[in-house]
């Protein structure tokens, strides 16, 4: 059938976002997740501690985690936000779906990175899997991950380390590509000057414990939003679901309904 300006789609109300949040150990990611508007969480990890929330049994397999997906999808419930947790532990996961299917042993065994090009196939399946619960169940998304240390080779400058998401990077790139919101947990830290003799001052870093997220791309951490965020929040899902845009409110703020 042939392309024309009646199939046109007009701006509606907007769906909910896509959210893909990394930080440093400890710091409160899925405790930020538990807060969300009614969620319920498929974990690859054993890291939901003393927190109360819905939750699957823990997904040794990837295609448990599929089926959990496919469960939310097709079973009647209630629940608005799917968390993932964490994407850096559903990565073997994917890794020895894609080593069962082609009979390898190791992800490397294909050579010349051919198992990871293979990995983005079942990757992609997933985020099928997430980019439905959003546009047919109406469910805001949000995956956590651990982060990692890496040597960032710029164009423009001198080399420099960054926080980046702790998965493949072929993998971190797709995941990256897909979310609306990629948020980069960490304490506020400031320096302070002091001085140590000898006409001679060093930098010391001081935190006061405060837990924050970044929205918008550093040299020093990976971050961006489309939604014109504030660069900096507190770690507590309310205020990020009340700096994001007013027609999102009633997805991402809890409500006092009773599941059921």
């Amino acid at each position: 059938m042939a392309i024309s300006l009646a199939q046109l789609n007009r701006a509606g109300t907007p769906k909910p976002p896509r959210v893909l949040i990394h930080g440093v150990a400890g710091v409160g990611k899925t405790t930020f997740a538990g807060q969300a508007n009614k969620p319920v969480f498929i974990q690859t990890e054993d890291g939901l501690g003393t927190l109360s929330a819905a939750n699957f049994p823990l997904s040794r397999t990837f295609d448990e985690v599929m089926e959990a997906l496919a469960a939310l999808y097709t079973e009647k419930h209630d629940f608005a936000t799917i968390v993932i947790d964490s994407v850096d532990w559903l990565e073997p996961l994917v890794w020895a779906k894609a080593c069962r299917d082609n009979g390898w042993n190791s992800i490397e065994d294909a050579g010349y990175g051919k198992g990871y090009v293979a990995a983005l196939n079942l990757w992609r399946q997933y985020i099928d899997g997430l980019n439905a619960l959003r546009d047919d169940r109406g469910m805001t998304v949000v995956q956590i991950a651990h982060t990692d240390i890496k040597r960032f080779d710029s164009p423009e400058h001198d080399p420099y380390d960054r926080y980046v998401i702790k998965l493949h990077a072929r993998a971190a790139a797709l995941l990256q590509e897909h979310s609306d919101v990629v948020l980069f947990a960490n304490y506020r830290i400031s320096t302070v000057k002091a001085d140590v003799g000898f006409n001679k001052k060093v930098s010391r870093a001081v935190g006061s414990g405060e837990r924050v997220i970044h929205t918008v791309e550093r040299p020093a951490f990976l971050a961006k939003n489309r939604y014109d965020l504030p660069d900096t929040l507190p770690l507590e899902w309310s205020a990020f679901a009340q700096a994001m845009p007013e027609t999102l409110h009633s997805t991402l703020i809890p409500s006092t309904t009773t599941r059921t």
